[in-house]
């Protein structure tokens, strides 16, 4: 989606807040779709869970390349965050049954690493494909594949389940009882969506009403939609396994639980919030990166690319290694050591970050994009790391959780739109992108608070074990 801000804009007519939206749609819904799909994979089937995930992105994602409003491109990219939802949490228990000990941690840093060439490929080959033949077709192309994709992952195999069925009998099961349950259970979506397309059409048929009431009315529709079905989902898996009375008390218990651990413990406090400032300024680079080099820089679809994902991917991907190594080390000296290199990544590439948007010479432009995100990567491992030092075994998951929810919803979801409505404001985006490294750095400094905190709370988790 990033690669394609500026032809989507100049063709849908659309403001700079309206495609931070876009951005937006599916970080939003994915937060809220994640744990109750997860719940659903891990009482029913994995398997499935990614299959069907796998499949509604892809349909959505190409969908995206037939809209004629902007409330039907965000209804696609909302459907894209449902469908990573179920893919995830699902995708990583699996990896989880093949590999344990330390090789576990390395197969899930594989994963890691395809979905950051998948970051990089989309924007690169998006913009190859969206030059040549123009953005709809980059939507189009790149969302068929995955239907096929999705036919091989529901031959996955679950080590604790049996192994899955002929290709053909699941084909089978999927006209016969798929469609069935697909329509029973997404129909409240289908129909809420239906009614906010259908009132947001008719508005928009009345010039004297701007398009941000038809967006509205459309997305509450879709967010009503998306509630009801989550709401009816739940249920499903809850009533299909004996032991799911117990398992949803145990999670309810494990929420609450996690709640008041998170509330009674300072350096979690400060590592959530934190933790949401640094997300906002991270992911609000990636959303608007792409449409600052084509704006302040005058760079081709097709060169942003190689301008911005290759380096940047490198960047990161060191700076990822080294600040894990480095945080591992001073933590074996030091108890605040991770506390350390998750906030001073921040604080330190604040002023390079700055200087990114700044600078008019493209010659400095890669090695600065090189150094932000080497330096804005430090926090990766690290910060997680923080958290389940401070947090009993017991209820770490569910504190993991609580703070994807958080960082999500606090953070990154709201870059992508804020930074759009500050530039449709003051009329230039890279004025409004210096938000980014002033967010980070306060950031990082409200994650170094916890130096403070950090040795008492893992003494106290430590007392407790």
């Amino acid at each position: 989606m990033y690669a394609v801000f500026e032809p989507v804009k100049a063709e849908l007519n659309l403001t700079d807040a309206q495609l931070g939206w876009l951005g937006s749609a599916y970080i939003i819904v994915l937060s809220l779709a994640a744990l109750p799909l997860g719940v659903i994979g891990d009482l029913k089937s994995r398997r499935s869970v990614i299959t069907w995930g796998v499949s509604v992105w892809s349909a959505a994602t190409a969908a995206g390349g037939f809209v004629r409003h902007f409330w039907q491109l965000f209804a696609c990219r909302a459907l894209v965050g449902f469908g990573e939802a179920g893919y995830g949490p699902a995708s990583q228990a699996i990896i989880a049954q093949y590999y344990k000990g330390r090789r576990r941690a390395f197969a899930i840093g594989i994963y890691s690493v395809g979905m950051a060439f998948g970051g990089v490929l989309g924007i690169w080959l998006g913009g190859v494909i969206a030059e040549r033949y123009g953005w709809r077709w980059a939507f189009i192309w790149m969302g068929f594949p995955g239907l096929v994709l999705a036919v091989l992952a529901s031959r996955l195999r679950e080590l604790d389940r049996r192994p899955p069925p002929p290709v053909g009998e699941i084909l089978r099961q999927w006209w016969r009882q798929g469609m069935h349950g697909v329509t029973h259970y997404v129909m409240p979506l289908a129909i809420c969506a239906g009614i906010g397309a259908l009132i947001a059409g008719v508005l928009a048929l009345f010039e004297g009403i701007p398009s941000q009431v038809t967006t509205a009315v459309f997305s509450v529709g879709v967010s009503i939609g998306i509630a009801w079905t989550v709401w009816r989902l739940v249920p499903l898996a809850v009533r299909r396994t004996t032991e799911a009375g117990a398992v949803a008390a145990d999670a309810l218990d494990d929420f609450q639980d996690a709640a008041a651990l998170v509330l009674g413990t300072p350096t979690l406090i400060w590592v959530f919030l934190g933790g949401a400032m640094v997300t906002f300024a991270v992911n609000g680079l990636i959303a608007w990166a792409a449409a600052f080099m084509q704006r302040t820089h005058g760079l081709t679809i097709a060169s942003v690319g190689s301008q911005f994902g290759v380096w940047a991917l490198g960047g990161g991907v060191i700076g990822a290694l080294v600040g894990g190594r480095m945080a591992d080390r001073l933590h074996h000296r030091w108890r605040g050591g991770r506390v350390l290199v998750s906030g001073a990544g921040f604080v330190l590439g604040a002023p390079v970050c700055a200087a990114l948007l700044l600078v008019n010479d493209l010659r400095w432009f890669a090695p600065l994009i090189m150094a932000t995100y080497f330096l804005y990567t430090w926090y990766n491992g690290p910060l997680v790391a923080v958290i389940l030092d401070v947090v009993p075994p017991a209820v770490q998951a569910s504190v993991l959780g609580a703070f994807v929810l958080f960082s999500h919803l606090a953070g990154d979801a709201l870059a992508p739109p804020l930074i759009g409505y500050l530039s449709d404001r003051i009329g230039d985006l890279r004025t409004a992108m210096l938000l980014l490294p002033a967010v980070g750095m306060l950031g990082g400094l409200v994650i170094l608070i916890a130096l403070k905190t950090v040795a008492r709370d893992m003494g106290r988790v430590g007392s407790a074990a």
